[in-house]
Order: structure tokens, then C-alpha cells, then sequence
């Protein structure tokens, strides 16, 4: 199979998805019956701090980099590499994400934004019940934990110096890293001066826009060239951990809004090379199975569809729509471009990535000695290996160039999420601790309440324990990470099916991919809990040919995975209960 041609029918059968399925569930839900109506960005006022109205082209910066980042990259690699075939993982991607992810995402946020700008856990309990409301927040603010660790961990190591055997530093080979957390740094001060500028002195948009990105390749060109800072992973940790601490309960338009929204420009860069590089180079997909390799056991269902979340459905996205996105819409008709057309392109990210891995796999299998390996080194080796085909193959300065400037935006992006996984974090514990359905709010409660739903409490909590997991081996529990994000996808579309029946709304496309998806996490949660308890029972094989005793890993996943599949059976028979009671009264 060609892959320019796969990505010109991908981008064709996605352009109609948004073009006539995301006008017509527009029209079935509503969004914008009513131009007088407007966003909780407008009428709620906690000071800027999360309720901020931004321009589409602004929020979309910031939805698009959170829910993005490294997920429909590492997504589309990892299935590839087990063995799972081009066609069920391109069918995947497009239905996928025409009618479950971008369902999911467009719908928690014209849920959150009906509820006032509240989360999904706030939407269920308005809906359903201040039990499963918790059931839930319990749930994701784990996963976010899980989160926080992966991405701080993952950052950190971008970050990190490299040392001799002697603990000399080598400073030749911490050069690369010790450039990406220049940029980073230099990223973050670009963003608060944008967003002083804009927010506080009302520059011009597109003038500051041009200024920001002349910014960005500036200080790419600094840290490149500059870069005196050389610390260990460990010490990365903290700083990376004080950094979204601050982050977290900083106004948006301080950081958040200006920095995402400079990031997307990197993101829209990097999907610009990459479509570049398979239009010049039309990869063939030749060293990838059609549908499955012999040598591989793992069963297409339920695991593809928990491997390739982002980029085709993902729970981390309903997170993003109501907790920061939906504070942020400034109409009501910006959510289908923002949501839906932001599912949808990532879906196109997620199609170049196997275009890459498609060239990777080629260029390893007739240069072994030169073999990409990991997500980003496949992913940034085969778009600038492909680009560099007309400017001098691998090895030369165009691919030199193009291959630091995509580990760089990689990077850039695996920080953003963290930033607002963090953010995220705090408002699902703030917000467990408050009965919406009685007003309250970290202002107005009293005792244990007001400490524990205060920010600053919850932000802390959060930083400190995503750190300590993260210098502890969160790798040991992140089997879990893709049931469990699923899962969170399956209850996003509960909670805005429910609304949408309790509203009095159509709702059937909104339940079918929620029970599907149930199936999914359900499914793949009993498969990872069966085989934990192999490694518990007859132990881990070592890569010597032992057998080692099970450390503590095995068993929280094996716990967690009997209590995920718990969480999921109550709630959805607490779904279809309400959903079931709402019919009996029409």
C-alpha cells in the first residue's frame, strides 16, 4: 500500500466526517440554537483564573496541544510494532475517530459548557447521582496521577545529563538534552510575555502571533546553541514538579492559553514537514502486516483499541473538554471546530505516524546498523528521513536539522500535556470533596471541605504524589494506563448520553460508541488482570532465562484492574437505569 495514498483517503473520508457528521450532530444536539446564550467564559467570574474567554483560534492552540501531545505518535507506533496490521489500525483511526472520539470530545464539551463550564464528574452527578459522581472522580484523578508521573518522568529524561561510570558528567552526550530543556525554559518565559502582552496590554493578535513565533525559532536557535544547564533526571523531577505546581493555579492567560497556543504553531509545523515528507517521499507500507503479523498472539480485539487511543478515541480528551476548554469557549458555536475538527486532526497526525513507521521499518530492515528504535526516535527518524529525500538522505544537515526540531516539538508537547493533567488533577479533587447540586464551592464551604477543596491543598497533594510514582516506577502500573484511559471514554459518552436523554435530546450516537467502548475496557482489563496473576503465580521471567518472584506492580494491577471493572459495571448499570427511567416517564 502507498501511504500518500492511504493519507489523501484518510484526510478525504475525515474532511466528510466533519463536513456532514459533525454539522449533524450540531443540528440533533442544538449548539448554537440560541445566539443570545452565552458561555460560562462569560458568566462566571472566579478572577481569570480558569474562567478566561478566548479566541477560537487561541483555544484551539490550547485543546489541540493538550489533548495531542505524544498520544496519537506513541498510539499508532506501539500497535504497529506488536504486529498489528496497517487496515485495522488505519479503520480504527477514521471511524474511530469520526464516530467515537470525535463524538466524545464534542460532546463532554457541549455538556460542561450547558453545566456551567463543570466537569464530566459534575455532569454525572447533575445527572445521575452524587455516588457515581465520586465513583468517577476517584477513577480519573488516579489516572491523572498516573499521568502526571508518566509525562513528569518522561520530561525529566528528555531533560536529564548523562554521566560516565566514573558519575563524571559527559557533557558531548548530554548536549541534545541539555538543548531541549533550553527551549523548554525559553518556551515558557516567550509564553508569559505573549500572554501579558495580548491579556494585559491588548496587542494585536496576528501581530503578536507573528512575534511569537519569530520568538520561537529564535530561542530554538539559542537553546541549540546554548545550553549551560546539566542536571540528573532525579533533580529534573522536583523542578519539572515546582513548575506545574505553579502552573496549575496560575491565571490561564498567564501560561496556559499563551503557551498552547504558541505550541500549536510547533504542532501545525511539525504535521506541515510530515505531510511534506510523505508527499516527496510516497512510503510504501509494504514492511507493515495488512492485517496482523504471524508472530503476533496479541488478539486486535480489545487491545488495538486500547493502544491507539488518542488519535482515534481517547478518555483523557472529556477530561480537557470540561475542565479547561469549556471555560475557555467563548461561543458556543466554536465547539464543532474546536472539539470535533481538533479529534479529527489528530486523527490525520495519527495517519502520518504510520506513514513513518511504514518508512522506518523499511529503512531498518535494509540498514540494521542504523535502525530506528523507540517512538520517538522512529517517528522523528522516519518524517525526516523521508523529507531529507530531496535534500541529501539520512545523515545530512536537512535531516539532522528536521530530526532535532521533531524530538524538540515532541518534547515541547509531552510538557503541555503535563501541564494540563496536572490542572485537571486539581479540579477533579477540589471537586470531590463539593456537592454542585447544593452550590457549593471552595468559597462558600466550611471546615475539613474548605481545606481540602482549596487549590492550593489539592495542587500539592497532586505534584508531590505524581513525583514520588513517578521516581518510584509508575512503568510497573502503566499496563493500566490504556484500559483505564478507555475506560474514562466510555464514562465521558455515559455522562453526556445521559444529559442528552435527560434533556430530551437524541442520544443513540452517543450510547452506541459508549457501550462499545465499555466492551473495549471490560474486555481488556479481564485479559491484563489473567495475566498479572500468571506473573504472580508462576513468577516474571528474566531476560537471563530465570524466573524472579512478582514485585509490588503485578499486584496493584491486578487490584486495580478487578476495581476498574467493578467501577465500570455500577456505573453503567446506574447509566442505563437513568436512561431507562427517563424513557418510562416520555
Amino acid at each position: 500500500m502507498n501511504g500518500l495514498l492511504l493519507l489523501i483517503i484518510g484526510i478525504v473520508v475525515l474532511a466528510c466526517g466533519y463536513l456532514f457528521y459533525g454539522k449533524w450532530l450540531c443540528e440533533q444536539w442544538g449548539v448554537g440554537e440560541d445566539p443570545t446564550r452565552q458561555t460560562p467564559a462569560h458568566t462566571v467570574d472566579d478572577g481569570g483564573i480558569d474562567y478566561v474567554p478566548a479566541k477560537a483560534p487561541v483555544l484551539m492552540g490550547h485543546h489541540f496541544s493538550s489533548i495531542a501531545g505524544a498520544g496519537p505518535i506513541t498510539g499508532p507506533i506501539s500497535a504497529l510494532t506488536m504486529g498489528f496490521g496497517w487496515l485495522p489500525c488505519t479503520l480504527w483511526i477514521l471511524v474511530g475517530g469520526i464516530f467515537f472520539g470525535g463524538v466524545h470530545d464534542f460532546g463532554a464539551l457541549f455538556a460542561s459548557v450547558r453545566h456551567g463550564g463543570k466537569s464530566i464528574g459534575e455532569i454525572i452527578s447533575a445527572n445521575m447521582s452524587i455516588r457515581a459522581k465520586r465513583l468517577f472522580i476517584i477513577f480519573s484523578y488516579l489516572t491523572l496521577i498516573l499521568v502526571v508521573a508518566a509525562f513528569a518522568s518522561i520530561v525529566a529524561g528528555t531533560f536529564k545529563a548523562t554521566y560516565d561510570e566514573t558519575g563524571a558528567l559527559n557533557v558531548a552526550a548530554s548536549a541534545s538534552s541539555a538543548s531541549v530543556a533550553m527551549v523548554s525554559i525559553l518556551f515558557i518565559v516567550i509564553a508569559i510575555v505573549f500572554g501579558f502582552l495580548v491579556y494585559r496590554r491588548n496587542a494585536p493578535m496576528g501581530v503578536s502571533t507573528l512575534l511569537g513565533v519569530v520568538a520561537i525559532v529564535v530561542c530554538m536557535a539559542i537553546g541549540m546553541n546554548f545550553h549551560p544547564i546539566y542536571l540528573s533526571a532525579n533533580t529534573w523531577m522536583w523542578i519539572v514538579g515546582l513548575y506545574i505546581a505553579v502552573a496549575s493555579v496560575t491565571p490561564v492567560w498567564i501560561l496556559l492559553q499563551p503557551r498552547d497556543y504558541l505550541s500549536s504553531f510547533l504542532l501545525y509545523a511539525m504535521i506541515a514537514v510530515a505531510v511534506f515528507a510523505v508527499v516527496v517521499a510516497h512510503p510504501s507500507l509494504s514492511s507493515l502486516p495488512v492485517i496482523q503479523a504471524e508472530t503476533c498472539s496479541t488478539p486486535v480485539f480489545p487491545v488495538l483499541f486500547t493502544t491507539i487511543a488518542c488519535g482515534a478515541c481517547s478518555g483523557f480528551h472529556s477530561l480537557v473538554s470540561s475542565g479547561t476548554t469549556s471555560k475557555q469557549l467563548d461561543k458556543e458555536t466554536d465547539a464543532q471546530p474546536i472539539a470535533y475538527g481538533g479529534m479529527l486532526l489528530e486523527c490525520v497526525l495519527a495517519m502520518l505516524t504510520m506513514c513513518a513507521v511504514g518508512y522506518a521499518f523499511t529503512w531498518n530492515a535494509a540498514n540494521p546498523d542504523m535502525a530506528f528504535s523507540g517512538a520517538t526516535s522512529i517517528f522523528a527518524g522516519g518524517i525526516a528521513g523521508m523529507a531529507a529525500t530531496v535534500g541529501g538522505g539520512y545523515g545530512s544537515g536537512m535531516y539532522n536539522i528536521l530530526y532535532t526540531l521533531l524530538v524538540l516539538t515532541y518534547s515541547a508537547f509531552c510538557l503541555t500535556s503535563l501541564d494540563t493533567a496536572t490542572r485537571l488533577a486539581r479540579f477533579m479533587f477540589q471537586e470531590f470533596w463539593l456537592d454542585g447540586t447544593k452550590g457549593e464551592t471552595p468559597e462558600n464551604v466550611t471546615g475539613y471541605k474548605k481545606i481540602l477543596a482549596n487549590p492550593y491543598v489539592a495542587t500539592i497533594l497532586t505534584v508531590v504524589l505524581g513525583v514520588l510514582l513517578g521516581l518510584n516506577g509508575y512503568a510497573k502500573i502503566w499496563a493500566l494506563f490504556g484500559s483505564a484511559n478507555q475506560l474514562l471514554a466510555a464514562l465521558g459518552l455515559l455522562a453526556v448520553a445521559t444529559w442528552l436523554g435527560n434533556v430530551g435530546k437524541k442520544n443513540a450516537m452517543v450510547v452506541i460508541p459508549m457501550a462499545f467502548m465499555l466492551c473495549v475496557t471490560i474486555s481488556s482489563l479481564i485479559i491484563n488482570t489473567k495475566t498479572q496473576l500468571g506473573l504472580i503465580t508462576n513468577g516474571v521471567p528474566q531476560a537471563d532465562g530465570t524466573v524472579a518472584a512478582a514485585d509490588w506492580g503485578p499486584y496493584v494491577q491486578v487490584g486495580f484492574g478487578v476495581l476498574l471493572v467493578v467501577l465500570a459495571v455500577i456505573l453503567a448499570i446506574e447509566g442505563v437505569v437513568t436512561l431507562t427511567k427517563k424513557k418510562a416517564t416520555n
